[in-house]
């Protein structure tokens, strides 16, 4: 096909986002047979895991820290850092020769006569017969309204700009949100810093092993990791959110002098306020309150609910070439982690096969060709 030619498009599929989800996607549509492309807005693979913060370690032990066809070199057991998995993520497409473009996010995407049309921060225009976002379930930090209430000169951090104590500036710090990554900030500043940590609904703390076996070895074996989130086991989890760590159990970061506070309900300047009516100046506030999607780029009403969300069930959306891999509880506690997004790229890769065989490869009336070209819906 020449340049410029747009009588078939570009691609069978475009996945979006060369994380461990479109990786893990890749690998499922190399076995297909469709023309896809992976393409990422960073410089290299891997790279949204060597931004987070230095100490950053995963809760997932090896054994269930790697996407299928290639285990994580290391000892089974033992729990791999933030940089580890970004080399192993880069090996990956290495390894699998998956045909990644870096440096190329897309800044909107549309439907175009049927036909997926992407166009990208390079001003590179893809079109292809479908789409899968990629793009994770950890995309933009969620800071609450309450934070501009705060003054100018209180810093203001999250998982993605805090690297470390050293870094961190002088004062008291408030660490908002207690799920594993505010435990872990807390628990790390509390060598160094005052630390208050600011907690919201009850949460339960795992132990790492049991009866001398890693926690995921007994989620893995009892099907746990791949109960559907519509199912018992699944509400219940949603629920609790547990996460494995007794040593980021409230009670043992209270023994490190960090300060457990409610939910945090106002800001005034340099103050805060909590539930139940607790106040306290701080200097420093790392907002660890999770994660929003950013679906302005999407310029596709199917896919998209009243409130402009995301809309999916098992990864595939009310358009069915517009799909979706690496979202949190996709199906399962798995889907957004390592160990569990192979399944639902597995899915995925089923349901584009069966909506795309038979017309692989088949070229577009010139009239809609056209109207791909300009642009035009």
């Amino acid at each position: 096909m020449a340049p410029g030619d747009l009588t078939t498009p570009t691609l069978d599929v475009l996945v979006i986002g060369a994380g461990q989800a479109g990786l893990a996607m890749g690998q499922q549509l190399q076995q297909t047979g469709l023309r896809f492309e992976i393409v990422d807005r960073h410089a290299r693979v891997g790279e949204s895991w060597r931004r987070r913060f230095d100490s950053l370690v995963l809760f997932t032990p090896r054994a269930y820290s790697a996407l299928p066809g290639l285990p994580l070199a290391g000892d089974p057991d033992g729990y791999p850092t933030k940089d580890e998995i970004a080399d192993y993520l880069e090996a990956y497409a290495r390894h699998f020769a998956l045909p990644v473009t870096v440096g190329s996010g897309v800044e909107r995407l549309e439907r175009v006569h049927g036909v997926i049309r992407a166009t990208t921060t390079t001003g590179r225009v893809i079109t292809a017969r479908a789409v899968v976002l990629a793009t994770g379930a950890f995309q933009h930090p969620g800071i609450p309204a309450v934070a501009r209430d705060l003054a100018p000169d209180v810093v203001q951090l999250t998982p993605e700009t805090y690297r470390n104590p050293q870094q961190t500036p002088a004062g008291r710090v408030l660490v908002v949100g207690d799920g594993a990554t505010g435990r872990q900030i807390a628990r790390e500043l509390s060598t160094t810093h005052d630390v208050l940590l600011s907690t919201g609904r009850p949460r339960r703390v795992s132990p790492e092993r049991i009866l001398g076996r890693s926690l995921f070895w007994w989620l893995d074996t009892l099907g746990i990791l791949r109960q559907p989130r519509d199912a018992a086991v699944g509400r219940w989890l949603r629920r609790a959110d547990p996460f494995p760590g007794k040593h980021l159990a409230l009670d043992r970061l209270r023994e490190r002098g960090i300060t457990v506070l409610g939910r945090l309900t106002a800001a005034a300047g340099r103050r805060v306020t909590f539930a139940g009516g607790a106040t306290a100046e701080v200097d420093v506030v790392v907002w660890a309150t999770g994660y929003r999607d950013e679906t302005d780029w999407v310029a596709i009403p199917e896919v998209l609910d009243g409130r402009g969300a995301f809309v999916e069930r098992r990864g595939i959306s009310p358009l069915p070439t517009v799909t979706f891999v690496g979202r949190n509880w996709q199906w399962s506690r798995g889907s957004a982690l390592l160990a569990g997004v192979g399944a639902d790229a597995a899915h995925v890769a089923q349901h584009l096969v069966q909506i795309l065989h038979g017309r692989a490869g088949a070229a577009l009336p010139d009239e809609t060709a056209a109207a791909v070209a300009a642009g035009t819906p």
